[in-house]
């Protein structure tokens, strides 16, 4: 065998095992990768949903709920740290578990919030499962003694018009479907929150938090229901949304908003507690 073919045959051999050890050192290194992992794909919404089932699969918790809270997104995320989706951008969690989470007991709170919901998709939810819905609060063991209620900004999108008729009938429906399925529970009506579409909001959010402040003092509501109109806390003197309660898409707030929203929501709960005493 001549040199040179000695050699051809030596440096492929190398070769070969370079591009080996290669292919184990990416395979090694790709195997740290979630990326590089067969996983099927579940959405956020369907991992809140499977939480609320399991929530609701524990009786002895259910029992002592104080303050259920009903809504989309906005409602989801009291219970978000750090954003999911966007890092070092932080919501409600801390919030949550300063003021919800049992201590005190009377403020003890189950989170039925699921992002991206609108309406309709809640009425499916509380509706009865004996009727086709979820059954969410068909449980005897979940008595409430406050439900609290915010939704309607995301039937805003893609909407059916006019969209401020239609979003004020949604949150109608929800809120009567709520008292009937747990008619000794208060209700605390909540306003929307303002977006930081100035045009959605004059055309949109402000008429139907007006309309949502009439029917909770209306006569069908009045002995069972508290506005709370959380709006002018969440836009400066001009009208504009406080940049510095939301995170950067505008819409969801930040811990300096769910401290807002918290610290106008237990003392009407408080208050109100007070003046149902007797």
């Amino acid at each position: 065998m001549s040199r040179l073919t000695l050699r051809n045959k030596l440096n492929t051999a190398i070769g070969s095992a370079l591009l080996c050890c290669c292919v184990g050192a990416i395979a090694d290194s790709t195997a740290a990768f979630h990326s590089a992992s067969p996983t099927a794909r579940v959405e956020y919404w369907q991992q809140r949903q499977l939480q609320i089932e399991r929530d609701l699969a524990d009786k002895n918790t259910l029992s002592k709920v104080k303050l259920l809270f009903l809504g989309d997104s906005i409602t989801d995320f009291w219970q978000m740290g750090e954003d999911i989706w966007v890092g070092n951008q932080w919501h409600g969690k801390k919030i949550w578990d300063q003021s919800f989470t049992g201590t005190p007991a009377e403020n003890f709170s189950q989170n039925f919030g699921i992002s991206g919901d609108r309406t309709e998709h809640i009425l499916y939810r509380i509706e009865p499962k004996k009727n086709g819905g979820l059954g969410e609060l068909d449980s005897p063991e979940l008595n409430p003694e406050y439900i609290i209620i915010m939704l309607g900004i995301n039937n805003s999108w893609a909407p059916e018009y006019p969209v401020a008729d239609s979003i004020f009938a949604g949150v109608s429906a929800v809120v009567r479907a709520a008292h009937q399925r747990k008619p000794h529970a208060r209700i605390i009506l909540e306003s929307i929150l303002p977006t930081n579409d100035v045009v959605k909001n004059a055309s949109v959010v402000k008429p139907v938090n007006l309309r949502l402040a009439e029917l909770a003092a209306s006569a069908e509501f009045s002995g069972s229901a508290s506005y709370l109109d959380l709006y002018p806390s969440f836009v400066e003197s001009n009208g504009q949304q406080k940049a510095d309660y939301f995170v950067q898409d505008g819409l969801h707030p930040n811990e300096n908003g769910y401290r807002v929203w918290r610290d106008q929501l237990l003392p009407l709960i408080a208050n109100d507690r007070k003046s149902h005493s007797h």
